[in-house]
């Protein structure tokens, strides 16, 4: 988005977490399967892809670890205090992390423009026009 100006920053609900993103995520994904649901506790979650290296962390963090149905790992950075997710990460593509971009201050970049997973979709929720959906998850 040309109006938001880099780095925004970042935090945790409470603030133990904080962050700079250097620049404008590669994409910004609506996962809609069922762990993305109980993780939003909404109809679908939002990730930013960001390269590794455009952001800058501060603050402890613990990790938590899951394999996706797809065989992927799944492994994400949380607050230990609040326990505000931050971030997941595949430990085998260290280059990429799936920034959860609600923790910004500047959430204008949170436009989902690929909705994944749709297969698993709330059949109440209408994804808008022209917007690219995945049944289950493509390669990006």
């Amino acid at each position: 988005m040309s109006d938001v100006s880099y780095p925004i920053t970042g935090s945790c609900q409470c603030g133990n977490v904080t962050y700079q993103l250097l620049e404008p995520p590669t994409h910004v994904i609506a996962c809609h399967c069922r762990a993305c649901q109980k993780l939003s506790t909404s109809a679908f979650s939002i990730t930013a892809v960001v390269n590794a290296d455009s952001v800058s962390f501060h603050g402890e963090m613990k990790q938590w670890e899951r394999l996706a149905d797809s065989g992927n790992k799944n492994y994400a950075k949380f607050c230990p205090n609040c326990g505000n997710r931050i971030y997941h990460f595949d430990p085998d593509n260290p280059d990429v992390i799936k920034l959860k971009p609600s923790t910004l201050s500047d959430t204008r970049i949170i436009k989902p423009t690929v909705h994944v997973w749709v297969r698993e979709k709330q059949a109440w929720y209408q994804i808008p026009d022209g917007v690219k959906q995945f049944q289950t998850q493509p390669t990006l």
